[in-house]
C-alpha cells in the first residue's frame, strides 16, 4: 500500500521538523549536563543527532539561541512547579507556602542535577544566560511577593519586603549553587530547614501574624 500523501515514514512533515528540534535540545541538554555549557556547540550537537548543520540553522539562529532553549525550559519546569505550589491553596500562611516551595526546589535537585546544573550552575561568558538568570531572579520576586500580598500588616514596608524577598531569593541561588559544589556539608533536608527558617525570619516583619 503506498503512503499517504506528506507522510514520510508514517510521520508528517510538521512531526519530522519537530522531532528533529527536539533531538537537538535533548543533545545540547545532553552535553551541557556532562561537560558544562561551554560544550555545547553547534558541532557538538550536530555529530550527537547525526544532523547536518542545515537541520540545525532550520530551528536556532545560533548556539546562544540553542543555549536559551535549554536554559527556558529548565525554568519554566520550575516556573510551573512554583506556581501549582503557590496557587493551589491561596488561604494558606504564605511562610507554609514558601516553605513548600524550598522543598520542592531542594527535592528536585536531588533527584535531577541535571536540571539543577542547568538552572543554577555559572554562566560567566555567556551573556545571554546571564541576563536570563537575572530575570527569573525579578521573576521570582514578583511571584513571592503577590503570594505574601493578601497577608501583609497594615503598615508593611512594602519596598522593604521586595528587597529581601530579593536578598533572600538571591542568597537561596547561591546557597544551592554551594551546596552543589560540595561546598557545604549538609544534606537536603538541612538546606530546607535553614532556607525556611531564614524565610521565616525576613518575612515576620511583613506579615500579620498566623
Amino acid at each position: 500500500m503506498p503512503a499517504k500523501a506528506g507522510l514520510w515514514g508514517g510521520r508528517t512533515a510538521e512531526e519530522r521538523h519537530a522531532e528533529r528540534r527536539q533531538r537537538l535540545v535533548d543533545a545540547a541538554t545532553e552535553i551541557w549536563v556532562d561537560s558544562g555549557w561551554a560544550a555545547v556547540t553547534m558541532r557538538g550537537v550536530c555529530a550527537r543527532t547525526s544532523l547536518n548543520d542545515r537541520y540545525f540553522y532550520e530551528h536556532f539562529s545560533d548556539r546562544d539561541d540553542l543555549l536559551c532553549t535549554v536554559w527556558d525550559g529548565a525554568r519554566d519546569d520550575l516556573i510551573a512547579d512554583l506556581m501549582t505550589i503557590f496557587t493551589e491553596d491561596p488561604g494558606r500562611y504564605p511562610l507554609e507556602t514558601l516553605a513548600k516551595g524550598i522543598a520542592l526546589v531542594v527535592e528536585r535537585i536531588t533527584t535531577d542535577p541535571g536540571w539543577a546544573q542547568i538552572l543554577f550552575g555559572r554562566h560567566l561568558g555567556c551573556a545571554v544566560l546571564e541576563e536570563r538568570r537575572a530575570a527569573v531572579l525579578h521573576q521570582t520576586t514578583d511571584i513571592l511577593v503577590a503570594v505574601a500580598h493578601p497577608h501583609l500588616a497594615p503598615d508593611a514596608d512594602e519596598i522593604g519586603l521586595r528587597m529581601d524577598a530579593f536578598v533572600g531569593i538571591g542568597g537561596f541561588v547561591e546557597l544551592i549553587s554551594a551546596w552543589q559544589a560540595g561546598l557545604i556539608d549538609v544534606d537536603a533536608q538541612g538546606v530546607i530547614d535553614h532556607c525556611s527558617r531564614l524565610g521565616a525570619t525576613l518575612g515576620a516583619a511583613y506579615l500579620v501574624a498566623d
